[in-house]
């Protein structure tokens, strides 16, 4: 079949046509960044009076046609150019919104663009993992969710893109001699795509790929699925094909699904974790995406039964990663990816709880001290984290075998040398993440010696903002200290930190350690309470951080012994 591509305006592009994110797509993933770029485009249209922009390529998948009232529109599922599409329609509809008073008709024709007959009809564009319905009530009502939380990734931005949107079109119609309709004639009239409409879907991946290879921006995650797909298309069994392509959508989906739960940059290291743990020889360190994916498509050959295979090895790997990133406690240990490699590695492998408990216990014990107690950075015992990965993968090392392994990788940095590291050292600055990870291990180590249950509710709010949002200066850094020659490293001492929920900590600001000692025995933390029990019975000065400091790291020396 002779493949057309069509230049299309925006307008046209849109018109006659209802479009489908199908779910085993990639969730709206768009950033500021992206999006400013599009904004930028429509500016630089307008100032230049040019009578056309392209845009980029967008490829579809034509699904028959359907009528609406005396309508006829063709169903198309958009295999590439979604993240665009979403925009300029999120940016249609706030474009309506503002001229709904000034310019009610117009306002009229764009919603009967964006939602074909009554408001409870089709949309232009059904996204997809969308599981606020945020995109479907904006279109329809223009409204976003007030207090209703959101549960994925792709919910937050879309919500994000509203926001920029609107704040597009206000700042355009703030502007002296511009107009809104001039606005909507640039986008329908003078944005231009080059659209493929492919009515075989073996055909999507062939073109998908060929666009690839001529510069098209598309992840290697994205990549590896067409190179997939394209597999069973070309080399799969006639009788069960559709069977199998319908298996590896599920697959798809899922892995979407996970991803967009919080973590939509996991792909690209699951690509890079899925391919180093399937490489033929121990490597030496993590692959790049290129080579991984090289190397999951040739695990496959021209096998679909492979394909599957393959598919499901990198739903495994994906849920792998995001346990360990759901978890607050381990994803605070796993900045530096060879060590959250090897986490991935002993989850994959499914050991019994307790023994799954038992090493990785040690890996956050190990992994710990080495990148955060002694603060080594990503370039230090690569290879070492790297093979031990790959050998609990590929060698299937006992439980045993492992926790050895991992003590031997700690050996270069024992407990009683590097927590010394702390006494006297800026623990605040560039130190706010492993610093939250640390107090949290002594609350937890207050809460068991006092036979409590951990104030859960207090750390997922700790946890679920910026660490220097929470850490709490006893002795406030504004202030100072009382010996101005040690300024900063006196507010800055281990002993003079602790957490705070981000809305306490806010509060409490500037104010002198005797004023702040009563929220800090009403706030439920332990460690909170500790410092408010001390500050009562004396002074918070120099001599008291320096008991506390010198008291953290004995506790240290104990928590992260060899």
């Amino acid at each position: 079949m002779q493949i057309q591509p069509q230049f299309q305006t925006i307008g046209n592009l849109i018109a006659g046509r209802l479009f489908k994110i199908p779910e085993y797509q990639r969730a709206y993933s768009w950033q500021l960044r992206q999006r400013q770029d599009l904004f930028n485009d429509i500016e630089k249209v307008y100032t230049s009076g040019a009578d056309s922009h392209f845009m980029a390529t967008i490829v579809g998948l034509r699904r028959g046609k359907r009528r609406i009232a005396a309508d006829e529109f063709i169903d198309i599922e958009i295999v590439d150019g979604q993240q665009r599409l979403t925009t300029l329609t999120i940016l249609l509809k706030a474009l309506s919104k503002r001229m709904a008073k000034p310019d009610p008709k117009r306002a009229k024709e764009i919603d009967s663009l964006l939602v074909k007959g009554d408001d409870l009809r089709l949309l232009l564009l059904q996204t997809n993992q969308d599981t606020s319905n945020i995109f479907i009530d904006y279109l329809r009502d223009g409204t976003l969710p007030s207090h209703k939380p959101l549960q994925m990734a792709a919910d937050q931005n879309l919500v994000n893109a509203v926001t920029e949107c609107e704040a597009f079109v206000n700042n355009w119609a703030a502007k002296p001699k511009r107009e809104l309709v001039e606005l909507l004639g640039l986008i329908k009239n003078q944005l231009s795509v080059i659209f493929f409409e492919i009515e075989d879907e073996a055909l999507v991946y062939t073109v998908f790929e060929v666009l690839n290879s001529r510069g098209l921006d598309v992840t290697w995650f994205d990549k590896l699925k067409s190179l997939l797909m394209a597999i069973v298309f070309d080399h799969g069994d006639r009788g069960s094909k559709k069977e199998t392509v319908a298996e590896l959508h599920n697959l798809w989906a899922e892995i979407y699904r996970t991803i967009g739960l919080r973590w939509q940059n996991l792909n690209r290291e699951t690509v890079t974790f899925a391919g180093t743990l399937r490489v033929s020889e121990c490597p030496n360190r993590q692959l790049g995406e290129e080579n991984a994916v090289q190397v999951l498509i040739a695990t496959c050959g021209n096998n679909p039964k492979k394909v599957i295979d393959c598919t499901k090895w990198l739903l495994k790997v994906t849920q792998a990663e995001a346990r360990i990133l759901g978890d607050n406690r381990l994803r605070a240990t796993t900045r530096i990816i060879q060590a959250r490699l090897v986490a991935i590695a002993v989850l994959l492998r499914r050991f019994p709880e307790q023994e799954e408990k038992r090493i990785l216990a040690t890996w956050e014990s190990v992994t710990f001290r080495i990148y955060g107690l002694a603060r080594r950075d990503a370039r230090t015992k690569v290879g070492e984290y790297v093979r031990l990965a790959w050998s609990i993968t590929n060698e299937h090392l006992s439980s045993k075998a492992i926790i050895k392994e991992l003590k031997t990788i700690g050996e270069d940095f024992p407990i009683d040398t590097v927590a010394k590291k702390l006494q006297n050292k800026d623990c605040y600055q560039k130190w706010a993440e492993q610093l939250r990870y640390f107090l949290f291990r002594y609350e937890e180590f207050l809460a068991e010696e006092a036979g409590q249950v951990l104030n859960e509710a207090q750390w997922n709010r700790i946890w679920a903002d910026e660490p220097s949002k929470s850490v709490e200066h006893i002795y406030p850094q504004s202030r100072g200290s009382e010996d101005p020659a040690s300024k900063g490293i006196f507010v800055h001492r281990l002993g003079n930190l602790m957490m705070l929920p981000p809305r306490v900590n806010s509060k409490l600001q500037d104010k002198l350690p005797n004023e702040k000692a009563g929220t800090y025995n009403s706030c439920g933390l332990l460690a909170a309470i500790e410092v408010g029990k001390s500050i009562k019975s004396g002074k918070w000065d120099r001599g008291a951080v320096l008991k506390r400091e010198k008291q953290l790291i004995k506790w240290a020396s104990s928590e992260w012994e060899d």
